[in-house]
């Protein structure tokens, strides 16, 4: 199968955690190739904040030689990955009357979807994603496609996702510094779940938990529409400093001991088990219970898994929620989690693999690389459409007008 008559993409994540460049191209059939992967530790960056310019700079231009090695693609342009608290999610209503009484053309949801888009924002904020919920054709709501349907007045539901432009343009710094234009901007959890799920799993309802370093980023499909997108600032760096406080243990040593013994549910059987710890300072050694090492990651889990299930029955969501809850990002990976997730919701819980997609195995076999491989597809299909931008209005002004 060919690939399709365009360039390589690149996604770029600024992460808490890791810095990650991946690149790719299209087939004809849009399956999506893996060239190349760069990866290095994060610097610089806090709960997707940028703290120390030069440190986030010279990470992003690490991941970003790596993956131009691996890949021999030369990249001088970029889509960038957000995430975070930082994102923010209203819903706006537009509707238009309906000439002549007849049949609703692409004309008229394009002109429908364009009031919708038309939000005053209140501060200084850029919207990243403006997405069609479901439109209503005279008293009939919920309806998905209204093309060829007749009615007097079209109305659409569109949610806005939007972030502070102090915040972006400090994310976009970062990747010019390394010497590449950011064609565009995307968050993380639409990302993930683009990689993720399939459109059977669109039209009979899933929960995506996309878990970062710094933030728990969730979107939830409804009858093949997005029903709800968020953010919540509680991320795997939590957990880790919950275990060095817990435990008197640094945040290395923490970072370890979640990898190795941390689990989402208690091991019940084995909870007396003594884990030893070697003390940093003397090097003598000292012993903690693998159950309440266990007790801590529980509770920070089943807090922040309750965080976003708390929002999903405040929507009336849950009973639409067909396929479940789908985990993502490098949190996935903890002991036992899909059984906790189960327990929480209520609901059948698995972990998100990229779908679709060939190349490096690194880059296609692990729910920590659905946003990054989501944001390729996302770029992809973008660039694909006859006559769309590359560059949003305000990220061409970023760049000074190119």
């Amino acid at each position: 199968m060919a690939l399709l008559d365009q360039p390589p993409v690149v996604a770029l994540e600024l992460g808490t955690t890791k810095v990650r460049a991946v690149v790719g191209m299209v087939r004809e059939d849009y399956h999506l190739v893996v060239l190349g992967v760069g990866e290095c530790a994060s610097r610089g960056v806090r709960k997707s904040e940028v703290v120390d310019f030069e440190a986030a700079a010279q990470a992003a231009r690490e991941a970003l030689e790596l993956a131009e090695a691996n890949s021999d693609v030369g990249i001088k342009q970029v889509c960038l990955l957000v995430s975070g608290s930082n994102l923010k999610v209203l819903v706006n209503c537009g509707n238009i009357p309906l000439t002549g009484g007849g049949e609703i053309t692409r004309d008229d949801i394009e002109h429908v979807l364009e009031t919708a888009r038309s939000v005053n924002l209140q501060g200084d904020y850029e919207i990243l994603h403006s997405l069609p919920q479901h439109y209503t054709v005279d008293e009939q709501r919920g309806i998905v496609r209204p093309e060829g349907l007749e009615g007097s007045k079209l109305a659409v539901e569109m949610m806005i996702m939007y972030a502070p432009s102090t915040w972006l343009r400090n994310l976009i710094r970062v990747a010019k510094s390394a010497s590449v234009d950011v064609e565009q901007v995307a968050a993380s959890g639409l990302c993930a779940a683009l990689a993720v799920l399939s459109p059977e799993d669109k039209q009979r309802g899933a929960l995506v938990i996309d878990l970062g370093g710094g933030s728990t980023n969730y979107v939830a499909y409804a009858q093949e529409s997005i029903a709800a997108a968020g953010s919540f600032a509680v991320g795997g760096d939590h957990l880790t400093n919950d275990l060095a406080r817990g435990l008197n243990v640094t945040a290395a040593r923490a970072e370890r001991l979640k990898e190795e013994f941390g689990s989402a549910e208690i091991d019940l059987q084995n909870r007396t088990q003594h884990i030893e710890i070697a003390s940093e300072a003397s090097g003598r050694g000292r012993y903690v219970r693998l159950g309440d090492l266990q007790t801590i990651t529980h509770l920070r889990m089943e807090e922040t898994l309750r965080l976003v299930r708390d929002e999903m029955e405040r929507l009336g969501l849950l009973h639409y929620l067909g396929r479940g809850v789908v985990l993502t990002g490098g949190g996935a990976y903890l002991k036992r989690l899909p059984e906790l997730a189960e327990r929480v919701f209520n609901l059948p819980c698995q972990l998100g693999r990229p779908k679709d997609v060939s190349g490096l195995a690194l880059a296609t076999d692990g729910p920590q690389y659905a946003s990054t491989i989501g944001l390729l597809r996302f770029a992809s299909r973008r660039s694909g459409r006859r006559g769309a931008s590359k560059m949003p209005d305000w990220l061409r002004a970023i760049w000074g007008g190119r």
